[in-house]
C-alpha cells in the first residue's frame, strides 16, 4: 500500500516514515497541502495521512480538493487539540478517521491496518465486477422485460431509491445490478446483501461491520458491507425479512447518511446508492407491525416489479436456448438443442421457481442427457410435482386457448402415432382421417418420431 503523508513538522514526517516504512508499506512525504495535491496528480496512492494544521492551504482545503478531483484515495487526519473541530469536520466530509496529536503510534498503525484490509477486501470486490457484468446480464425479450429495461434506463442515472418487487426467483438481483451498471457509480462496488441468509443476531455485525472488542470473538475491526458499497450501490435483498432495530439503523443512513459499526463509538458518513428488494407484501406488513412505514416510503420512490416467468410472452423457450448454450460453453461440450416437443412443454410449463428453476432445470439437463438432443421425456421427471398423468394434460396451463389447442393436437395425436408404431396410414384410418389430411397436420405441428 503506498501511503503519503502531509505534516508540517519534519520530526513527524520521518517518524512516520520510518515506522510505516517498517511495516511494509512504501511511504513518501511533503510538508504543505500544496505540494500533496500536486504530487496526487501524479502519483497513486492508497492512504494520505493528513495534517489539519498546514501553513497556507489547510487540511480541509486539501481534502476538499480531493473530493473535487475524485482522487480514490483513504485519509487518516491527524491534528493538536487546537484542530479537533476541523478534524470532526473533515470526517463528516468522508475521511475514514482522526488520531489527536501527540499521536498514539498503536491507534495509528491500527488505523492503517485497517485502512489497508478495506482497500483489499474493495480490490476483490472490483475483481468480480466483470464475472458480475456476465452473471448479472438480464435476458429476455418480451414486452415486460423491455418494459423494465426502458425503466432502468430512466432510473439509473438519478439517485432515486428504488424498491424492486417480484417472487422469488424472478431476477430481482439482476435488476439491481443492472441499475448500478447505467448509473455514475458503475465503477464502484455492487454489494449485495440479503439479511435472510443470515441469522438475525449476525445481520447487523455483516451490514455495518464491528469494532474490536464489540463481542466475544471480535479480535479485530471487520469492515461492513456498507461501508465497502462506499460510492457504489448496496443492494438489500428481501428487506422484509430485516429486523425492526436494524430497519431503524438503515433508515438513519438514508436520512443523514450516517452510521455506526457495532461496538463503535465513531460516527462514520457514508455515499452509497441504497437499491431494495422483497418478495413479501410490505403494505400488509406495515399494518401489521413488522416493518417501518417511514422506511417504506424512503425506499419505494420509483417502484418496479418484475413478473412471474409465465407471464412473460415467449420468455420461457428464449432463456431455455440462451442457458443451454452457456452451460454447454461452460462445461465445454456441443451445445444441445430442444427437440420440438420439449420445446413445447417448457414454453407451457408455469415454473413456479421462476428463472431460478429453468436455469436450474437446464444446467441440470446438460449434465444428465448424454445425446445432443433434449426430449420431452427427458425433461417430464425433473419439473417440480408433473406426473405421468398431470404431463398427459400439460396443455391446461398454456394461458392462450390458441395455444392449448396445438399443444392437445400434438400430444393426441403424437399418442396415437405411438399407439400404431407411427404407420401413418393406420393411424388416419383409426382417427377417421384421410392420410394426406393427417400428414399435413404432422408437418403443420412439427410432429415426427424422430423428434421425440
Amino acid at each position: 500500500m503506498n501511503i503519503l503523508v502531509v505534516d508540517d513538522e519534519k520530526n513527524i514526517r520521518y517518524t512516520l516514515t520510518d515506522i510505516l516504512t517498517d511495516e511494509g508499506y512504501h511511504v513518501k512525504s511533503v510538508d504543505t497541502g500544496e505540494k500533496c495535491i500536486k504530487i496526487l496528480k501524479k502519483q497513486r496512492f492508497d492512504m494520505l495521512i493528513l495534517d489539519v494544521r498546514l501553513p497556507g492551504m489547510d487540511g480541509i482545503q486539501v481534502y476538499e480538493k480531493i473530493i473535487q478531483s475524485e482522487i480514490d484515495i483513504d485519509v487518516l487526519v491527524i491534528s493538536g487539540h487546537s484542530g479537533i473541530q476541523t478534524a470532526v469536520k473533515a470526517v463528516k466530509l468522508g475521511a475514514y478517521d482522526f488520531i489527536e496529536k501527540p499521536l498514539s503510534l498503536s491507534k495509528l498503525l491500527t488505523a492503517v491496518r485497517n485502512i489497508a484490509e478495506k482497500r483489499s477486501l474493495q480490490i476483490s470486490v472490483n475483481q468480480n465486477q466483470s464475472e458480475k457484468k456476465q452473471k448479472y446480464n438480464m435476458i429476455g425479450e418480451s414486452p415486460q422485460i423491455k418494459s423494465i429495461r426502458d425503466t432502468i434506463n430512466k432510473v439509473a442515472p438519478t439517485e432515486a431509491k428504488v424498491l424492486i418487487r417480484g417472487e422469488s426467483g424472478t431476477g430481482k438481483e439482476l435488476v439491481a445490478w443492472a441499475i448500478h451498471e447505467e448509473s455514475n457509480r458503475n465503477e464502484k462496488p455492487f454489494i449485495a446483501f440479503n439479511s435472510a441468509a443470515l441469522p438475525s443476531e449476525l445481520v447487523e455485525s455483516e451490514l455495518f461491520g464491528y469494532d474490536k472488542g464489540a463481542f466475544t470473538g471480535a479480535d479485530k475491526r471487520k469492515i461492513g458491507k456498507l461501508e465497502l458499497a462506499h460510492r457504489g450501490t448496496l443492494f438489500l435483498d428481501e428487506i422484509g425479512d430485516m429486523s425492526m432495530a436494524t430497519q431503524a439503523k438503515v433508515l438513519r443512513v438514508i436520512q443523514e447518511g450516517t452510521f455506526e459499526r457495532v461496538g463503535g463509538e465513531s460516527t462514520i458518513s457514508i455515499d452509497v446508492r441504497i437499491l431494495a428488494a422483497t418478495h413479501k407484501n410490505l403494505e400488509d406488513m406495515i399494518e401489521e407491525g413488522y416493518f417501518r412505514q417511514d422506511l417504506f416510503y424512503r425506499l419505494n420512490v420509483l417502484p418496479i416489479t418484475i413478473p412471474p416467468l409465465r407471464d412473460r410472452t415467449g420468455d420461457r423457450l428464449f432463456l431455455a436456448n440462451h442457458f443451454l448454450k452457456h452451460f454447454c460453453s461452460e462445461m465445454k461440450i456441443n451445445v444441445k438443442k430442444l427437440t420440438p416437443n420439449a420445446g413445447i412443454l417448457l414454453d407451457t410449463y408455469n415454473f413456479p421457481g421462476n428463472v431460478r428453476e429453468l436455469k436450474n432445470l437446464i444446467e441440470r439437463l446438460c449434465i444428465l442427457v448424454s445425446t445432443d438432443k433434449i426430449a420431452k421425456k427427458d425433461i417430464i421427471p425433473h419439473i417440480s410435482g408433473l406426473s405421468a398423468a398431470k404431463e398427459e394434460y400439460s396443455f391446461m396451463s398454456a394461458n392462450k386457448f390458441a395455444d392449448a389447442k396445438r399443444d392437445f393436437e400434438i400430444q393426441y395425436l403424437t399418442e396415437k402415432l405411438k399407439n400404431c408404431n407411427w404407420n401413418i396410414s393406420l393411424t388416419a384410418e383409426n382417427l377417421g382421417m384421410k392420410q394426406p389430411n393427417l400428414s399435413r397436420k404432422m408437418k403443420d405441428l412439427n410432429i415426427s418420431r424422430y423428434n421425440q
